[in-house]
């Protein structure tokens, strides 16, 4: 009785095997295809993001503005300045793409017309983020600092035709 019942495990196993089918093979996706799905839900995203900062912004852009700051704000220093751009990409300084560049911050200062012709000046009240840096802490002394932001091409020029520069914005420093 008990040589039977060991026969019928693996009989039973057998059995139920042939119950369940084979794994059937699933080709291989087409390379192409898969490249353009890709590329339409890159597209797609890169829509959506336009459509909701012209919502946000009022207009398509290009401009530069402060994430984390507005005018007339205490803040105590060190303190962390976020930069923000939309209908162009950022870059690092000397990356030949179109439609990019990379911010520079103005701390108690603004560029003259003449300034405006030619590369941004670099010292410290024109601070440049030629890494493609979106963000960074300013340590002020106290009192009030206007601040802005201008976006400047690959050699560090406003993009032309348009300057791209954000509103000055004024920070009270304790």
């Amino acid at each position: 009785m008990r040589v039977r019942s060991l026969l019928a495990v693996p009989v039973l196993a057998l059995a139920l095997s042939a119950c369940n089918p084979a794994p059937t093979e699933t080709a291989a996706p087409d390379p192409a295809a898969v490249k353009a799905e890709v590329d339409k839900a890159v597209a797609d995203a890169l829509a959506a993001r336009d459509a909701e900062a012209t919502k946000l912004h009022g207009d398509a852009g290009p401009a530069a503005y402060f994430v984390n700051l507005r005018d007339g704000q205490t803040v105590t220093s060190p303190f962390r300045v976020v930069f923000g751009v939309y209908g162009i990409g950022v870059a690092p300084a000397l990356t030949d793409k179109p439609n990019t560049g990379h911010h520079h911050l103005l701390i108690d200062t603004e560029l003259s017309d003449e300034e405006k012709q030619y590369a941004i000046p670099s010292d410290e009240q024109h601070i440049h983020f030629g890494g493609g840096q979106t963000e960074y802490v300013l340590n002020l002394p106290a009192g009030p600092h206007t601040l802005q932001l201008v976006f400047g091409d690959m050699n560090h020029e406003l993009h032309k035709p348009i300057g791209i520069m954000s509103q000055k914005i004024t920070v009270n420093v304790q």
